[in-house]
Parts: structure tokens; sequence; C-alpha cells
């Protein structure tokens, strides 16, 4: 039937998605979820009721028939994580649907666009007899199982250099096409392509996994790039972390096997047949012009092995040797379901240094995750080496010292014009560029180099849509927005690295400590719900999740249990929940966490854990590392503490109502031994006062609230003795700002970082950082673009630019607008992306009078807090807030009107 729409009508659902993507591909859920913003120009606006069709066909959706499936009318204001309740989805085909909803008035909206997803690969049979194809095979006697931190005992595992392959398969289109999908991954990473051209942006694809339990794969629709007659698809595949062999530097040696490919391109003709190209004995490989690749050590190209048109119909590939067939990867094929990594900035040279006749010093201007980009002319056979680095010595050298070396690039010219080269499967962390063995192209001296004519830095990361913006009128916030912002681009990758030189592994910490403060700038949520697969994969059957995740090498001691990192394996779906709506991640992690936290209660004496890293890299007398000021057994209980609190909240989130009981129970028990461990219930101090002994009871909720002002008054205290400087570390100054802002102490955090002559971010900027660096005081002998110690970007969303969750919605539904006006900040302005859509906040404060724009997103609510002083007068849009119907009164403090809005924009004056 088909629904009469008055006219005048200006609210309609848009942007559509499935599984939190726009028209996907290879989606491998067998029930997808859907979800949708609801676009107005009016106020108050919510969803009483909405209506999904689903349809095979486009036919049948123009005339609103679900042929798959026809909700009905569902009475309900959830317009996220709604789960497909059709008819059974098939392997690799293509679905339509649209949506329409009601207001809270009951009236109906237009049916939405029309949106779509196809599905990818649900079993090894769906491949259709693709098989995985190489080069060449590693024995079994040179595979190395995970590696070892220690090297000695692995004898010649991955001493020999792999050969990087080029695939190629020639083939004829002979009818009209109406849909070409490509399903294709080669391990360690591949670069896929058609007709002469690249498919897709992606870079180091596919994301790195658990090799052993997970590999993924990505699907392209290829329809625009075959044509009629004949066709090649072709690959070149690297090594990424499948091998890692032990030539320059490397954080660790790994041997699972050579590069190998596997794939299946199905084409759908207009006359309704289907055809399948298939990876298999028919496909010829050649070594490529990559001569060596390391993700750790760097990778050399000679152009003169280049093979022009070996990409294209009609090249002469009867030198090529047929594909020998690889051994199967132990991992399960699985759909790549985050955004891939690829060039996201291109950045120009902004000064170059003559350091002696044949090296030239490039220096970019910032320090970034990527590769470079080299134009060069010269002669064939000249070699140039690019050796990139974030630190410099006293002599303008490159320093590699705490960022990883040797690493570095070479090209080897084919002498052939102007040459165009940039690495394809390793990256690193860097701002300069030492090129030798070149020169500039505007160097006038005949000295027979070859002449660089444009030398760029690639900066590479997870192409995740942005999220939020943040500025305000401290120029120095303004700055350190930037420096953390960096850092958290430089380490967004197929997982959430340290620093993007020295390690690139998903060390475990920064991922729920920093979660909020991405998550205000990048949309993490295919991210984030990669990192809790990893960690289900990564997990031992003691029940122990290792620091890393995936677990590529096994370290020693504390790095490889400690419970401030594991823990990431019960914040993390509650985070991901809290964040972004979705319950179904609860329901799968759930054995992961059940079995983690029975691990921790098995380590723990009295309740309490006594082992692990501590507050990492926190400021004490001695040089940074290993905790120096906090006991270890405070950071490790408090959240082990924390995690089953949570535990106990997903579990009533589930209806577990047994182990609600069960983990409550066993909280109680875990808050009353920390206090009997650690409280001095005379002064109201914990353990040894420090910033961190004191703030992470605070904000993990092991504070009775009897005595939590005094502890608070006594944070505070000698936060203000030590001259408001920083000493809390990785784990513990993500508590320490938490327990200020929330107990109403952003003014001191404002004191403490609005400096730059103690270590902090002042400080890093002075000493010329331009990201954010592993030591609070940007020593040399650390890496210079490491993401932990960022959670001030929350402070500024959250408490400057005042965009908060309430305490118990879910994704935002309902907002809190609170900003806090502290020290010489006269002006703030901030917009986020929630699930139901844009969130804005701008505020200035005057002389005499506050102004505050606000927009709050369809099918959600706010309290918005105004500041006022004495007896204020309250403008909304110039007239009296007590004459608009969609602001309610809530009620008065000392310092705030708090009023409860619906959807819309809103202009408040306070004056």
């Amino acid at each position: 039937m088909m629904l009469q729409i008055h006219a005048g009508i200006t609210t309609k659902p848009v942007k559509l998605s499935c599984e939190n993507f726009n028209n996907p591909l290879g989606i491998d859920k067998r029930q997808p979820h859907f979800g949708w913003q609801i676009a107005t120009d009016s106020r108050s606006v919510m969803q009483s009721a909405y209506r999904i069709l689903v349809a095979d066909n486009l036919k049948d959706l123009l005339e609103n028939y679900g042929n798959v499936w026809d909700s009905k009318k569902i009475k309900s204001d959830q317009s996220i994580q709604i789960k497909f309740n059709g008819s059974t989805l098939e392997p690799s085909k293509t679905y339509f649907w649209k949506v329409m909803v009601w207001d809270k008035n009951g009236n109906p909206t237009p049916w939405s666009e029309m949106s779509s997803w196809q599905m990818g690969l649900f079993a090894p049979q769906d491949w259709k007899g693709a098989a995985w194809i190489g080069f060449e095979e590693l024995p079994d006697s040179l595979k190395t199982g995970m590696a070892s931190d220690s090297e000695e005992k692995i004898g010649n595992v991955a001493i020999k250099r792999a050969v990087v392959p080029l695939f190629r398969k020639e083939f004829e289109i002979k009818k009209d096409v109406t849909k070409a999908t490509l399903f294709i991954t080669g391990l360690g990473q591949y670069e896929a392509r058609m007709n002469g051209k690249k498919i897709g942006e992606s870079f180091l694809t596919p994301g790195w996994t658990n090799f052993n339990k997970t590999v993924l794969y990505t699907t392209y629709d290829v329809s625009g790039n075959l044509k009629k007659g004949a066709n090649v698809l072709g690959a070149i595949v690297g090594n990424g972390f499948y091998y890692i062999n032990r030539e320059r530097y490397r954080k660790f040696a790994v041997a699972s096997g050579m590069p190998t490919l596997i794939c299946r391109l199905k084409v759908l003709y207009s006359d309704g047949t289907e055809e399948n190209i298939l990876t298999g004995n028919d496909w010829k490989t050649s070594p490529s012009p990559i001569t060596f690749t390391s993700i750790y050590g760097g990778e050399d190209y000679d152009a003169r092995l280049e093979q022009p048109g070996w990409d294209r119909a009609g090249f002469d590939d009867a030198s090529w040797k047929p594909v020998i067939n690889s051994n199967v990867p132990k991992g399960q094929l699985s759909a790549e379901t985050d955004y891939p990594v690829a060039i996201r900035e291109i950045i120009s040279t902004k000064n170059v240094l003559k350091v002696d006749t044949a090296r030239y010093l490039y220096d970019f201007g910032q320090n970034v995750s990527g590769i470079i980009e080299l134009k060069v002319k010269g002669k064939k056979g000249q070699e140039v080496r690019m050796y990139p680095g974030e630190l410099l010595t006293d002599k303008n050298e490159i320093n590699q010292s705490a960022s990883g070396g040797p690493y570095y690039f070479t090209y080897i010219l084919k002498g052939d014009g102007i040459e165009t080269w940039t690495p394809k499967f390793t990256y690193y962390g860097f701002r300069y560029a030492m090129v030798t063995g070149a020169c500039p192209d505007s160097i006038n001296e005949v000295n027979g180099l070859p002449k660089i004519v444009s030398l760029y830095s690639l900066h590479t990361n997870n192409s995740t849509p942005q999220n939020g913006n943040f500025t305000c009128s401290n120029e120095l916030f303004n700055k350190t927005f930037r420096l953390i912002n960096w850092a958290i681009k430089s380490n967004l990758q197929s997982v959430l690295t340290d620093c993007p030189h020295r390690e690139k592994l998903g060390w475990l910490e920064q991922t729920y400590l920093m979660g909020n403060s991405i998550n205000y700038n990048y949309d993490i949520y295919h991210l984030y719900s990669k990192l809790v697969n990893d960690m289900m994969d990564s997990q031992l059957a003691d029940g122990l999740i290792p620091d890393i995740s995936p677990e590529y090498v096994k370290f020693g001691n504390g790095f490889r249990d400690s419970p401030e990192w594991g823990s990431a394996s019960i914040i993390l779906p509650w985070l991901v929940y809290k964040l972004y709506g979705d319950k179904s991640i609860l329901e799968k992690a759930w054995p992961m966490m059940v079995r983690y936290i029975a691990y921790l209660g098995k380590k723990s004496e009295n309740n309490i854990l006594s082992y692990g890293l501590g507050d990492w890299y926190d400021l004490g007398p001695s040089s940074p590392g290993p905790a120096q000021l906090t006991p270890v057994a405070l950071t490790a209980t408090s959240v082990y503490y924390y995690d089953l609190k949570l535990l106990t909240q997903m579990a009533e989130a589930l209806h577990k109502a047994e182990d609600v009981k069960l983990y409550f129970i066993q909280s109680e028990k875990v808050k009353s031994s920390f206090s009997a461990k650690f409280l001095n219930k005379a002064t109201k101090v914990y353990s040894t006062g420090s910033q961190t002994s004191m703030s992470m009871p605070l904000s993990v909720g092991l504070v009775d609230e009897l005595i939590k002002d005094k502890v608070v008054d006594n944070l505070v205290d000698s936060i203000i003795a030590n001259n408001k400087a920083l000493t809390a570390g990785d784990i513990g100054f993500h508590f320490l700002v938490d327990a200020l802002a929330t107990n109403g102490k952003s003014q001191l955090i404002f004191d403490m970082n609005n400096r730059d002559d103690v270590p902090g971010y002042g400080f890093q900027l002075k000493s010329g950082a331009t990201s954010l660096t592993e030591s609070w005081m940007a020593n040399k002998i650390s890496s210079n673009n490491h993401l932990m110690l960022g959670h001030l970007m929350q402070w500024f969303y959250e408490s400057i630019g005042g965009i908060q969750q309430q305490k118990n919605s879910i994704a935002f539904k309902t907002l809190i607008i609170k900003p806090y006006i502290v020290g010489d900040i006269s002006s703030a302005a901030s917009d986020f992306n929630t699930p139901y859509g844009t969130v804005k906040t701008d505020w200035e404060k005057l002389s005499d009078s506050f102004h505050l724009n606000v927009t709050i997103p369809a099918n959600s609510t706010a309290s918005v807090y105004l500041p006022v002083t004495g007896k204020s007068i309250v403008l909304e849009d110039g007239s009296l807030i007590n004459k608009s119907k969609d602001i309610h009164f809530i009620k008065k403090t000392n310092e705030y009107l708090i009023f409860n809005v619906g959807s819309g924009s809103y202009d408040f004056r306070v004056k």
C-alpha cells in the first residue's frame, strides 16, 4: 500500500547504514544490523515507529514490496543496530532496502532513498574452488610459530629473502556485464590490479590478524574495471607480518609462510548467467621489482626489473612460470570489516639541508606514519637511498636509535625520464628523510648524481571517517589538540599501534584508556570491533589475554601478562556498546570476558592482584619505564575491580541474572580488600598518595561516598603542593583527568596543562615535538610519535566543548551539554557525530554575558547547563527562555540553570 504523505513534510530518514557502513560490500553476517539518522528542520523530533523493506531486486522495492523482509510497522524509537529478521541471505548476493519512520505524534515520513549491501562469502565452498597460489613454498622446518623476543634458538629461520611475486590471469569477457565482484586476499599483504590499474585505494591490505585463526579478505566492485574482450586480473603480494626476515631492523623475526594469494572474481552477465575467475593452476607468476621488503626494515625497488604491461592483456608471459599450490593458511577466511589503511595526506618538503656532496636532509615539518613518494631522473643503474627518521642527532644525521634501525628505502633507476616510486608493503614513523646518492633538481653543480625532482611524505593510516572537531581561544590547547591528533592518526592502522616505527604492535592498554579520546575524533566502531575479535583469537587456554594483540611475539614478564593491559578484553566490548549501541558485541565477547576474569581471580591473593607493569612511564626520580610512584598492586587491583563492575552491568544488559549477582558480590569483595590494603582511614590517603594512587580509586568507584570529598581534596592538595606538575603515567593519567573532571576540578586540569615549564604537552611542543611523544619530557631515547598519554583530548570535548553522554545513556541517545569556563578560555567550538547525528556546541564568554549555540540531533535529547551568577536573564533566540515549548526547566544549582531540550538548534544567551 502506498502511503499518502502530506505536502510540507520536512522529516525523513537519511544516511542509511548496514553494519555501520553506507552501501557496504562483503558483509558476512547472516543477520546484519541496520541504522539511519533523521533529517528534519523541526525541533524535538523523536521517532515512535519504523518500517523496513528489504528486496533482492530494485523493482520490488520501488513498488514498496519487501520480498526478503518487511518488518511491518514496529513501535520503537530504535534507529540504530536493528537486526535483520527476514529470509535467509545468500552469499555474494546484493540486497536493497529502505525505511520509513513515524514521529512522536504518529506522523509518517516519506520512504528514505534506497540503499544496498552485498553479502560476503560465508564458508569455504563459497569460494567455488579458488586455490591459494604462490611463487615458492616455505618448508615446514623453516616455519616459526609465535616469535620469541630472543632469536638465539631459531637457526636458519627467516634468513632468506622472500620473493615478492607478481601474479596474473588473462581471461575473456564476451557478454555485457551487469556486475563484477572481486573477493580477494593475500598474505602477508597484497595489491590487486586489473587492466593496468590498481583496484581500490587500500594500503597494507588485508589488516593484520592472528593468521592461524583469522585471515581477512576484501570485497571490491570491479564492474567498471572490466571491458569486452581480453582482460587481466593481477596482484603483487608482499610479506607484512606473515614473513619478517632478519635483515635490517626487526622487532622480531617470524616465518609463517611465503607470499600467497587467493581470489574469486564473480561476473554477472546481463543475460542472467554467472562466470567465476578463480585462482588456480592456470595463473602465472614472476618475481616483482621489489627485491626486499619488511614491515620493520624498509623496502628496495629495482626499476630495471620492471615488466611493463604485465597487468594488461597481450603481455608476453612466456618467461613466467606456473604458480604453485600454497599450503592453505590455518585461519578462517573472514570479511574485512574495518576501513582500509590508505594514503590520507600528502605532505610536501618544507626544507632541504645539504649535509655533504651526496647527502641531503629533507624536512617535511611533521612527524607522521607513512612512506615517501620519490620522483627522480638519472641514469640506469644509479641508486638512491632514503633513511627516514623522526629525530636528528646534533650533527643533523638521522637518529633511528629510538624508532628502530637500520630502516631505509632504496630505489635503483631504470634511466627513463622522470621516474616515480612509492613503497608498497612497509611504513615508518618519520619527519625527516636523509637522501643519499642523489641531489635536489634545483642544485646547479654537475656531479653526475641523479636529480630529485620531488620528495613527498605520504601519511598512511586507517581511513575511518573523521568524527569531530574542537577549537578554543587558548592557542596552547589548540596546538595540544593537534599534537595528540597526529599521534592518534599515526597509530590508527588495522590495529591500534603504540608507535608507527619500532613496534607497530597492538598494545592493549591504550585501546580503552584512549578510547573516548579517539572516538570524539574518529569513527572507531569497526576498528574496535576488530580489536575484540583479535583478542578473542589471542586468548590462551588458561584465559590469559596477552598484552599485545594479535600476539605475533611472546614477550616476557609483565610485557605479556599485565592486568591493566589484558583488561581491554572486558573494557573494549563495553566501550563499543556504550559508544555505538551494539549489544551483539557483548554477546560475542562474553565467553572471552568470563574466562579472563576467572584467570584474574586465580591470580589474585585475598582479592588483590600484585603483578604487571603498573603505571608505565610515570614521572619519578628515575628514567621512565616501570611504575615508580604507585604500587603495581594498586593499579592492577583497581582495574580488576573495574572489570567486575563492568561485567555486572553487561550481565544486566544481557539479562544474565545469576551473573549479575556473581560479579557484584565479587566486586564488593575486591573493594573491601582494596580499602583494607591501600586506604589510610585516618588521613583518607590511598597508598603512596601519588596522582595515580588517588585518582584511580576515585575514577573506578572504589571510594565510598562518605569520604569521597576528602579524598578529592587530598588529591587536589597534593597536586598543588607539587607545583601542579604531572606525574601520572600511561595508566594513571587517564584516571587522573577523569577523577578531576567528574569532581568539578577542571580548573586544576587547566592549570596543570596550560604551561610549558614542566614535562607535559606544552613542554613537548616547546621541545619541537609535532606529535605526542612517549615520555612527558619528550626525550630522544623514547618514541616521538606515541599514542599513550593523549587523554586530554577527551577533556577538550567533554569539559571545554561541553559534550557528554548521560551516565545511563547508550550511543549518545541522551546528552549533557555542560561547558566548563576555566582559565583564560573565552570561547570554544566542538562538533561530534553521534550514531543519531551531529551534536554541536559553540560558546563565548563576554564581560557581561554568556552565549551558547547548541545543535542536538533528531531522535535524541539533552540536558543543557547554562552558567549563571546572581540574577541572570536567560534568552533563547532573542526571547525569554520560558516562552519556548521545546525547552523545559529542570532545576537551578549554585552555578547552573539546567534545562531539558529536544532535537534542533538553540541560541542561548545568559545576561
